[in-house]
C-alpha cells in the first residue's frame, strides 16, 4: 500500500446570499411588472409599489434593515464601504478636499446656531419705518457696548457667507462627477431643496439689521415676489407681510430665521447625510 496522503476535501463555498437576494429582489419586480401590465392593481396600490421598488432598487432598503438587526447585537460596527473600495476602482486623489464641503457646511451651520443664539439675546425684532428704530439700534448696541459683541457679530456674518458658499460648491462638485445619477436622484432632490433654504436663509438674516441696506433688499424681494402671475401679491403678504416696507417685516423675518428655517434645515441636513451613510460615497473615477 502507499503511504501517499489522501487529498483534502475542497472547502465548502459559503452561501450565495447576495444572488439570493438579487434573484428575490428580481422576481419581486417581475411580479410587480406581471400585475401591473394586467391592471389588477389600483393607483393607490401602484403608487404604493412603486415608492417600494424604488427604495429597493436605489439603496437596497431592506438589505439595510437586515444589516441594522445584525450591527445591533455587534460591537464592531463598521461604515459601508465607498464606491471605490466596492468596486477597485482607482482613485483621483486631488477631488478629495471637494469631499470635505458638505461637512464644512454643516459646521458653519453649527457656528452660525452657537453665535445666533447668543446675538438673539440683545436682538430687538422691531421696525417701523421712519418711526422707531430699535431693531437698528440693538444691533449698534451689539457692536458698541457687548463685550467682543463686533467678533461675535462678525462670526455670524461670515460664518453665513462660508456656509452659502460651501452648499453651493458642493453642488457643483455632485453635478460634475456624476454623483446625482441613480441611484441618488433622491439625495440629489434633496440637495436642491437644501440650496434654496439656504439662500433663502442667508436673505432672511441679511434684512435683520434693519438699515438701507436691508431695507433695499426687503423692497427687492417685495418686488420679485409681487411679480409672480397670479399669486404674486399673496405671496408677498405672505412672506414679506404685505407689498410694500411695514412693520410686520422685521418680526416676520425675525420668525422665519430663528424659528422656522433652523430646524427646516437641520431637519433635512441629517436625513441628507442618512442617505449618504446607507449609500456610500460617489467618488470620482
Amino acid at each position: 500500500m502507499s503511504d501517499t496522503p489522501a487529498p483534502a476535501a475542497p472547502p465548502m463555498p459559503a452561501p450565495a446570499t447576495e444572488a439570493t437576494n438579487e434573484r428575490a429582489h428580481k422576481a419581486g419586480k417581475r411580479a410587480y411588472e406581471k400585475l401591473a401590465k394586467e391592471k389588477r392593481l389600483g393607483m393607490f396600490a401602484r403608487l404604493y409599489l412603486m415608492t417600494l421598488a424604488y427604495l429597493d432598487d436605489s439603496i437596497r432598503i431592506k438589505n439595510h434593515i437586515e444589516a441594522a438587526k445584525a450591527a445591533s447585537l455587534s460591537i464592531n460596527r463598521q461604515l459601508p464601504r465607498s464606491h471605490t473600495e466596492r468596486y477597485k476602482l482607482r482613485t483621483i486623489w486631488y477631488w478629495y478636499p471637494l469631499y470635505c464641503l458638505g461637512g464644512l457646511a454643516f459646521i458653519s451651520f453649527l457656528i452660525l446656531t452657537i453665535s445666533g443664539v447668543v446675538l438673539a439675546l440683545y436682538y430687538v425684532p422691531h421696525y417701523e419705518p421712519q418711526e422707531v428704530f430699535a431693531a437698528r439700534e440693538s444691533v449698534q448696541f451689539i457692536m458698541e457696548k457687548v463685550t467682543l459683541g463686533y467678533v461675535l457679530r462678525g462670526v455670524h456674518h461670515w460664518g453665513a457667507h462660508l456656509m452659502v458658499a460651501c452648499v453651493f460648491l458642493h453642488m457643483m462638485r455632485v453635478y460634475f462627477v456624476g454623483a446625482y445619477k441613480k441611484p441618488r436622484e433622491l439625495n440629489w432632490v434633496l440637495g436642491v431643496l437644501l440650496l434654496g433654504i439656504t439662500f433663502f436663509f442667508a436673505y432672511s438674516g441679511y434684512l435683520l439689521p434693519a438699515d438701507q441696506l436691508a431695507i433695499a433688499a426687503a423692497t427687492i424681494g417685495q418686488n420679485m415676489f409681487g411679480s409672480i402671475p397670479g399669486i404674486g401679491d399673496t405671496l408677498a403678504k405672505l412672506m414679506f407681510s404685505g407689498t410694500d416696507i411695514n412693520a410686520g417685516l422685521i418680526p416676520r423675518m425675525y420668525v422665519l430665521h430663528v424659528w422656522i428655517l433652523p430646524f427646516i434645515l437641520f431637519g433635512l441636513m441629517v436625513l441628507h447625510m442618512f442617505i449618504v451613510w446607507l449609500q456610500g460615497m460617489a467618488e470620482p473615477h
